[in-house]
């Protein structure tokens, strides 16, 4: 199982970005997906989570501004992010609890990151 994550690059402040990431391979099922983010000097934390039903949860620093959905069809999950801010910097991570391969086994999984850079 691989995620391919796509879609970072710079912005303005009050910008907006939307990253995608895609799993592939010999996939059954797919449970929660999500966002996470690391700053230079920081932890990684996450920024918003779907379950496999489409309910989501997001980082009280993102609410209001940042959405996640997924396409189920397409094993993939977006985060449309709006009025992006300085500090939304960093280094975005896609995960995934999957199903996957023969015998079946479930594995969580992490995109390559892709890099988002707020700055005027």
């Amino acid at each position: 199982v691989q995620l391919q994550a796509s879609g970072g690059g710079l912005v303005q402040p009050g910008g907006s970005l939307r990253l995608s990431c895609a799993a592939s391979g010999s996939i059954f099922s797919i449970g929660d997906m999500g966002w996470y983010r690391q700053a230079p000097g920081n932890q990684r934390e996450l920024v918003a989570v779907i379950t496999s039903g489409g309910s989501t949860n997001y980082a009280d620093s993102v609410k209001g501004r940042f959405t996640i959905s997924r396409d189920n069809a397409k094993n993939t999950v977006y985060l449309q992010m709006n009025s992006l801010k300085p500090e939304d910097t960093a280094v975005y991570y896609c995960n995934a609890l999957v199903v996957a391969g023969t015998p079946r086994y479930e594995g969580d999984y992490w995109g390559q990151g892709t890099l988002v850079t707020v700055s005027s």
